[in-house]
């Protein structure tokens, strides 16, 4: 999941050369550029694949892990590694697009997720897959921001609003799909169906990059220049250790021994996470653009909101990587049953229920909170949390799921069940913390969003 939000227009760093793809007329009433509709179709092929990919995974890790033997650390950086890359580069990207033009970054972004899905389709071993599956995340992160971008630049008015509704019609549908086609498609195409389940985008891809280079609306003017002076790459290659240095001890821990390099792991995280807080204080003292604006992480609404969506993806995301090794590798189940049962928690996304009570709300608490000018990069900050939250939570569950399994003293179905409610457990313990933290914002915000 991530959130459309019909925000203003921007350029992340308010450079008046920047290139324009095709601006539609600003007036009141509803209008769509020339061709806009058109790319609109086109930009949600790109949001259907790239978040069916948070999903439609689960249901094959059990085949994968038989296929390439893979450990169980290997299966949960499968899923972390594409929550982490996929995170970590959409503001980055956001701005690459704002200066480069949103045609390219949609371009190169689908072409290398495309690449990439066939790459992984092909792995013959687990790092492999793990390290194609890192590359697989740059580039949905590269084209994602694009998305919105184009739908503020080519629609005003009410047209804006439907086009986002599109969008998030898009997202709920591809999320709730994707267990149920990943069962059908290890299902249907038995030893090998587990590669299907990434071969399936190559296809998509291969329709969707030639129309995008034919119906996507040029940039119009040069690119600006000074992208590596406002680019904040110190806040980048910082924000990008602190995640590793996290994440690293979570998903490996119990494996290597907490009292070694593990607990190292974790001071560098902590230490990185300081640095890079000075470092965007001084950006921003300095004019600068700072991946992560002390300014909007100072607004308790927003910081608060923003950790609610952290924990509350890392909870939700996590379920399903549980209740997989569970009904396949515990109770024996087959792909296809695994996806039936995992359909419910994504279709209550698309009928507003469970899932779908939570998501849209939280957006719009969170943004209602900031300056409209700052709704761009307030709406990248979440959907960041939301892919960093959803990386923890997958490493955080594997590791107490694997951690306390215990097949040489019980059974295998009752080894399985035990670890998997004590993993649930910590969704548990991560749903709380994130409904506390929703009594941290500010009740005047909320009565805003909601009027």
């Amino acid at each position: 999941m991530t959130n459309p939000t019909p925000e203003q227009p921007r350029h992340s760093d308010g450079d008046a050369g920047a290139p324009d793809d095709g601006l539609a007329d600003h007036h009141p009433e509803s209008s769509v550029a020339p061709r806009g509709w058109t790319t609109l179709s086109v930009v949600l092929v790109g949001a259907f694949v790239a978040l069916l990919d948070t999903t439609i995974v689960n249901v094959a890790l059990p085949d994968i892990g038989q296929a390439l033997s893979a450990s169980e650390e290997t299966l949960a950086w499968i899923l972390s590694g594409y929550f982490l890359s996929f995170g970590l580069i959409l503001i980055p990207a956001g701005r690459l697009g704002d200066r480069y033009g949103h045609r390219m970054m949609f371009v190169v972004g689908l072409s290398l997720f495309t690449l990439t899905s066939l790459a992984c389709g092909l792995s013959s071993s687990p790092a492999q897959l793990v390290t194609l599956r890192v590359v697989q995340g740059l580039g949905a992160g590269l084209f994602f921001p694009v998305i919105a971008a184009l739908i503020q630049i080519q629609f005003t008015g009410l047209a804006r609003g439907k086009a986002f509704g599109l969008l998030s019609a898009v997202i709920g549908v591809s999320t709730a799909i994707g267990p149920l086609l990943g069962g059908l498609l290890v299902h249907g195409f038995g030893t090998s169906g587990w590669r299907w389940v990434f071969l399936v985008n190559v296809p998509i891809g291969l329709i969707a990059v030639p129309a995008a280079l034919r119906l996507l609306p040029r940039p119009q003017g040069r690119p600006t220049t000074g992208l590596l002076r406002s680019a904040d790459l110190v806040g980048l290659v910082l924000l990008v250790v602190t995640g590793v240095a996290l994440l690293l001890p979570l998903v490996e821990g119990q494996q290597a021994g907490w009292l070694g390099w593990p607990l190292g792991s974790l001071a560098v995280a902590v230490v990185a996470a300081g640095v890079l807080w000075w470092w965007e204080r001084r950006v921003e003292r300095g004019d600068g653009t700072p991946i992560l604006p002390p300014a909007l992480l100072n607004r308790p609404a927003f910081a608060a909101g923003t950790l609610v969506s952290l924990t509350y993806f890392a909870a939700f995301t996590s379920v399903f990587f549980t209740l997989s090794i569970l009904w396949q590798e515990g109770l024996g189940h087959e792909a296809l049953s695994t996806g039936l049962i995992l359909m419910p928690f994504a279709v209550g996304t698309l009928l507003g229920i469970g899932n779908g009570l939570f998501i849209a709300p939280n957006t719009g608490l969170v943004l209602s909170s900031v300056d409209p000018r700052q709704a761009g990069t307030a709406s990248a900050l979440l959907s960041t949390a939301q892919r960093l939250g959803s990386a923890v939570g997958v490493a955080l569950v594997s590791s107490v799921l694997f951690g306390t399994l215990r097949i040489g003293e019980l059974d295998r179905a009752s080894a399985f069940l035990h670890s998997a409610q004590l993993a649930l457990c910590v969704n548990i313990v991560l749903v709380l913390v994130s409904l506390g933290l929703v009594f941290m914002l500010p009740r005047r915000t909320a009565a805003s969003a909601l009027s």
